[in-house]
């Protein structure tokens, strides 16, 4: 009889503790590449940004808006190739206030500056002609020649079920009312990281209609002639007005994702440490298995031996016992992650990109189980190993 066949025999005499086991193991790994997935996920927002790109915001707060006065001087700075700029919207969905997305009200170069990234799928003809400012995609002719007009993600477009040329009721929140839009055209995400459940409208539309016609943007955008000018030009606009009413903060737009990841705090430390607390338990759970197991069976380790099995042997099937049951449960657990949380497209509520569970990942949750069959195996397998046959066949169970 080979190894092999002795532990599937061993692991069968108590099916009920061996499954329970397993599946112990299983949601703890489970658990922990999922709360590792929320980590991936955060990371994969801040590679979204650009290093190409800069953002320039209030140095108060984000929440502050700026001037729309400051574009054309912000254009006479060396090594700025465009400049545009966006107002975060923050409506709701009035049939369902739980279905949120985002809504971003923008320049009419705004998503031109990021067609690297994106791709128009969908697009409705315009009613009538007009002019498409240059460098716009042709697929945006409709977009551009109606106000209330938007742009969707094309995940968005799919979940909600919409139309082109459908319109979209909105409830305004900090910009009161409630806003229709006009869905003109569909865009993909060429980086499967970026966010495809958002909205993009004219700003003028905002300005006209929630603002009374002020000139004030969120933040503005810059699109770099030089990538390798980035730390000139941040120094240069942040100078520009130092010592005005609204001074400003200027970063890469990969240090502005990371910005919204900071304002996370601790939670990813936090998402950590309850991952590592998960596993420690069902390490203890595991040995405890092990040890009962093996208790159970001390006369029959001595018989064994008696019939000429050797203390090597003994060792080796106690500890590929535990490795049988951890790492069968565990790497199960780890692929289980990565299909349902990714299948599952949870992304915030568009808040963040639709949640991953990287392969490198799961290859860390299939070595803690593996490391854990290790240590829980380790002890039982060493005790049962030494033990003398005369002690083992005079224990009474």
């Amino acid at each position: 009889m080979s190894l092999l066949s002795l532990v599937l025999v061993n692991l069968g005499r108590n099916k009920r503790r061996t499954i329970l086991t397993a599946l112990s193991v299983l949601v703890a790994l489970f658990l922990f590449c999922a709360l590792r997935g929320v980590l991936d996920t955060l990371e994969a927002s801040i590679r979204v940004g650009s290093e190409a790109r800069l953002v320039t915001r209030n140095a108060i707060s984000l929440i502050f808006p700026l001037p729309l006065s400051y574009q054309e001087r912000l254009l006479t700075v060396p090594g700025v190739r465009s400049v545009s700029y966006a107002n975060w919207f923050g409506g709701r969905d009035p049939v369902d206030q739980s279905n949120f997305y985002a809504q971003f009200a923008v320049a009419e170069n705004y998503l031109p500056i990021y067609a690297s990234d994106i791709e128009i799928v969908a697009f409705d003809r315009p009613q009538v002609a007009g002019a498409v400012p240059p460098g716009v995609d042709p697929k945006l002719a409709a977009f551009m020649n109606e106000r209330d007009a938007c742009v969707v993600g094309e995940r968005l477009f799919n979940r909600m079920k919409w139309k082109l040329g459908q319109t979209v009721p909105v409830s305004g929140t900090i910009f009161p009312g409630t806003w229709t839009f006009t869905v003109r055209a569909v865009y993909h995400a060429k980086n499967p990281a970026m966010n495809e459940e958002a909205m993009f409208f004219h700003w003028k539309y905002l300005s006209e209609k929630g603002m009374g016609g002020q000139g004030q943007v969120g933040w503005y955008v810059l699109e770099l002639s030089d990538p390798g000018q980035a730390g000139a030009v941040t120094r240069a606009v942040d100078a520009l007005y130092a010592n005005s009413a609204a001074a400003t903060h200027t970063e890469t737009e990969r240090a502005f994702q990371a910005g919204f990841v900071s304002m996370y705090g601790n939670v990813p430390f936090l998402i950590g440490v309850i991952g590592l607390a998960v596993v420690f338990a069902i390490l203890l759970v595991a040995a405890n298995t092990m040890m009962m197991a093996t208790r159970e069976r001390t006369a029959e380790f001595g018989v064994m031996k008696t019939l000429g099995f050797d203390d090597g042997t003994i060792f080796r099937l106690v500890l590929v016992e535990a490795a049988v049951i951890t790492f069968g449960g565990g790497a199960l657990g780890a692929l289980l992650a990565k299909l349902v949380i990714e299948g599952s497209d949870f992304n915030a509520m568009g808040l963040l990109p639709p949640m991953t569970v990287r392969w490198a990942t799961v290859l860390v949750g299939v070595a803690i189980a593996v490391v854990i069959g290790a240590a829980s195996g380790l002890v039982p397998a060493w005790q049962a190993s030494q033990r003398r046959i005369v002690d083992a066949l005079r224990r009474v169970e």
